[in-house]
C-alpha cells in the first residue's frame, strides 16, 4: 500500500493573509509543516501543492517536493485531487499547511483504518478531538462533528451539534481536525462531484462526501495541536515551538 502526504497551500487566506509564509522561529509556517510531515516517516512521499509562486519557490529552495496547481480550486481536497490523478498511489493524506505541530501517533491511527479495512468499504478517515469549553463549541471557526456508534461521521457543522435542547443529558462534543486520509478513488470522485447546498452553506468540504453517500471513519485523538488561523494563533505557535 503506497501512502503519500499532500499539503495544499494557498497564499491568500481570508482571516490571515499570507499566513503560510509567516515566520515561525526562523522558517515559514509552510516549511515547518512540510518538514514535520517528512520527519514522521509515515509517508512514501510528501508534496506541497500550491497556487503561489512564492510558496513554490520557498519549498523548492529547501529541497522539498512541490507542485503548482493548474486550475483554481474551491478547497484543498480539490487541489490535491488534481495533483494525484496520474500518480500510482493508494492512500492520500491531506495535511493542513497551517498545522506545523503534526501528531504522528494520530496519523498512525488514521492510516491503520485502511490497513484493517479488508473489504475497502471506508472511503476516507479523519480526526476528531473532544472539546468541553462552550466558547469553543459555539465558535463558528470550530468545525464540529457527530458520529454514529461505529464512529462514522453523521454530519459536520459550524453550529453546536448536538444542540443542547435538554441540558440534563450529557453529550460529548467533538472538534473536527482537518487531516483527511483518502482512498485515491474517493479523492478523484470528490473533485468530479459538484458542490451541493449543504457544503456551500457551511463551507465544510467534508460534507460533500456525506451528501454523496461516502463513508467517513472518524478517529478520536486527544492531541489538539495549534492551527494557525489568526495572528494570535501564530504567537501561540511561536511560544509552543520554543
Amino acid at each position: 500500500m503506497k501512502i503519500i502526504s499532500m499539503i495544499p497551500a494557498r497564499y491568500q487566506a481570508s482571516r490571515f493573509p499570507a499566513k503560510l509564509m509567516q515566520d515561525l522561529e526562523g522558517k515559514p509556517v509552510i516549511v515547518r509543516t512540510y518538514e514535520a510531515a517528512v520527519q514522521t516517516g509515515l509517508f512514501d512521499e510528501v508534496y506541497v501543492v500550491t497556487d503561489s509562486k512564492i510558496i513554490f519557490d520557498t519549498i523548492s529552495e529547501v529541497g522539498g517536493q512541490v507542485l503548482m496547481s493548474k486550475e483554481e480550486h474551491e478547497s484543498g481536497s480539490d487541489r490535491i485531487a488534481e495533483a494525484v490523478v496520474e500518480m500510482d498511489v493508494d492512500i492520500v493524506i491531506n495535511v493542513q499547511g497551517d498545522e506545523p505541530f503534526i501528531d504522528s501517533e494520530s496519523l498512525k491511527k488514521v492510516i491503520e483504518v485502511f490497513k484493517t479495512d479488508s473489504k475497502k468499504e471506508i472511503d476516507l478517515a479523519s480526526l476528531m478531538t473532544p472539546i468541553s469549553d462552550w466558547e469553543e463549541i459555539s465558535n463558528p471557526n470550530t468545525v464540529k462533528v457527530i458520529v454514529d456508534t461505529n464512529d462514522f461521521a453523521l454530519y459536520f457543522s459550524r453550529s453546536p451539534i448536538p444542540y443542547p435542547r435538554d441540558e440534563t443529558i450529557e453529550a460529548t462534543y467533538y472538534k473536527h481536525k482537518g487531516i483527511y486520509a483518502f482512498r485515491k478513488r474517493a479523492l478523484i470522485d470528490f473533485q468530479r462531484l459538484p458542490m451541493l447546498p449543504l457544503e456551500a452553506k457551511e463551507k465544510i468540504e467534508a460534507i460533500r462526501f456525506l451528501e454523496y453517500g461516502k463513508k467517513i471513519k472518524m478517529v478520536e485523538t486527544h492531541v489538539t495541536g495549534i492551527e494557525i488561523d489568526t495572528p494570535e494563533d501564530l504567537e501561540r505557535a511561536k511560544k509552543a515551538w520554543k
